[in-house]
């Protein structure tokens, strides 16, 4: 029985993460802001992150916002995991966090890089956008009587379940640096995803491609966020939809 320290523990990926490695018999520490007993922000550190890390073998970093931080939480995490003799860190990116210069973007590469250096045993993967955030995406863009899309944008979302598979595996094993990204099985334009989104809830709105400017929306143009020749995902968007929503699906 290893003991894991899971960060994010409650969030979409963190909570199925912990539930594959607790049924696999592993003692396993769920980390996040409001999760007793390691209610903890990472940012912040101090002796509940202490507390959290010490006596565990494995760290599985899947804490992670968009809204600034990352790389603060990372070098307290990264510390404590050095002091208490972490045998492995195992840390979740995104595909393109090196090709498309958004800030979160630069964020989660930046942690990357922390990882790599920290004199750990380490282990990186990088996979495209889950199903659940593209969804988000999509119902915010529907609100609107006309849903706005950025011009000549494709994706190609996973099923987070596949990731928290293929996540609690490399946890298990040796130290592996980064391994092969994970990316879904189809690649879709945005438009093709509104339109199983509307065919799954019946919300039906008009659409109006829109160009934008700057150098990310050029390297998203450029499909700097997908991996084709990865498309290792089975889980499909529809099939996601048709769950989420089965009266219709």
């Amino acid at each position: 029985m290893t003991t894991i320290l899971v960060t994010g523990g409650t969030g979409t990926l963190g909570r199925l993460v912990t539930e594959r490695l607790r049924a696999g018999g592993h003692k396993v520490r769920v980390l996040s802001r409001h999760a007793e007993p390691y209610a903890v922000d990472l940012r912040e550190g101090g002796p509940g992150l202490t507390a959290a890390v010490t006596g565990a073998e494995v760290v599985v970093h899947c804490a992670s916002t968009p809204r600034g931080g990352d790389e603060k939480a990372a070098a307290n995490l990264i510390a404590a995991a050095r002091r208490a003799g972490v045998a492995h860190l195992v840390y979740i990116s995104i595909v393109g966090v090196d090709r498309v210069p958004l800030g979160y973007y630069r964020a989660k590469l930046a942690v990357e890089e922390q990882v790599a250096q920290s004199g750990l045993g380490w282990t990186v993967l990088r996979t495209t956008q889950f199903h659940d955030l593209v969804l988000q995406v999509l119902q915010t863009l529907a609100k609107p009587p006309v849903m706005l899309l950025p011009a000549g944008i494709s994706d190609q979302p996973i099923a987070v379940a596949e990731v928290a598979d293929r996540l609690t595996g490399l946890a298990l094993a040796a130290p592996a640096g980064r391994v092969p990204d994970m990316g879904g099985p189809e690649v879709h334009t945005l438009a093709e995803l509104v339109r199983a989104y509307q065919r799954a809830t019946g919300r039906r709105r008009p659409l109006l491609n829109v160009p934008l400017a700057g150098k990310a929306y050029r390297r998203l143009q450029a499909g700097g966020h997908l991996t084709p020749e990865r498309a290792v995902g089975t889980g499909t968007f529809e099939e996601f939809l048709a769950e989420r929503f089965p009266a219709r699906g």
